[in-house]
Parts: C-alpha cells; structure tokens; sequence
C-alpha cells in the first residue's frame, strides 16, 4: 500500500503525462491488462481515461486494472486513472 506522502509524490509525477490507454463501452479485459501491466513495466506511472461511453463506474474499472495488474491506484481525478506499479527492470521513480 502506498502511504500518503507517496501517493502525492506520484500524484505530482503524473500531472504532465497524457493518458495511454481508454477504457470504452466493453470496459476492462484481459487482453487491455495484460498491455496495461507492459506499459507499467515500461513506465511505472501510467494514467487511464474512462471514457463516456464506459458502462462501468471509474472505481470499478481502477479496481479491475489494480487487481489484473497488481498495480496501485494513485489517485482518480474526474474520469482519469492515476496507476503506478514498481518495474522490476527500468525502476526510474524514487518513492520518499
């Protein structure tokens, strides 16, 4: 679990990124996991845009993203998921 602190840290990382994935009517699957978690990997600080279409509630569909990817929920800001997940290979991000 990320504590508060880290949860800002990351929160402040990811002001400038651009959402890389969207989540439309046919909500999460296996095969949007499994790019999310690559991304992850890659960049470790991701967002994710819940379109309008989407059918599923933004928390439903984070929890689903967190629970497939084993990824953290940083923060859900309007219809934008915030997620971070420690990349074993290309660990840029120094949490405090």
């Amino acid at each position: 679990m990320l504590t508060g602190k880290q949860k800002r840290f990351l929160r402040a990382e990811a002001h400038h990124l651009n959402p890389i994935f969207q989540v439309g009517k046919d909500g999460v699957n296996d095969n949007m996991i499994k790019q999310i978690d690559d991304a992850l990997e890659k960049r470790e600080l991701i967002k994710v845009s819940v379109l309008q279409n989407c059918l599923e509630d933004k928390e439903v569909v984070a929890e689903a993203i967190s629970e497939g990817t084993g990824a953290e929920v940083a923060q859900i800001i309007g219809n934008i998921i915030v997620l971070y997940k420690e990349s074993k290979e290309n660990k840029t991000i120094q949490l405090p």
